[in-house]
C-alpha cells in the first residue's frame, strides 16, 4: 500500500483540495494522512524535508504534488 500525506494550512484553497483528494483517492490502495500545518506546527519541518514548497500539497511515496497555491511554506511558518 502506498503512503500519502496531504499537507495544508486550513485556507479555502487547502480545504477544497482536501475535499477533492478525499473524494478521488482510492483509500484501499493509499494510506492517507491529513496534516493541518496551522495546528500541527511541529510537522512543518517534516513537510519541508519532504519537498513541500507551498500548501496544499500531496506527498505520495516521496513524490510531491503541489495543488494550486494557497500559501508558501514561509507564510505557513509565520502563521
Amino acid at each position: 500500500m502506498s503512503k500519502a500525506v496531504y499537507y495544508h494550512a486550513g485556507c479555502a484553497i487547502c480545504v477544497e483540495g482536501e475535499r477533492f483528494v478525499l473524494q478521488f483517492l482510492d483509500t484501499t490502495k493509499v494510506d492517507l494522512e491529513i496534516v493541518h500545518l496551522g495546528t500541527d506546527r511541529n510537522r512543518i519541518e517534516e513537510a519541508e524535508q519532504a519537498g513541500v514548497k507551498s500548501v496544499p500539497a500531496l506527498v505520495i511515496d516521496g513524490g510531491v504534488y503541489h495543488i494550486n497555491f494557497g500559501a508558501s511554506m514561509e507564510d505557513v511558518k509565520q502563521g
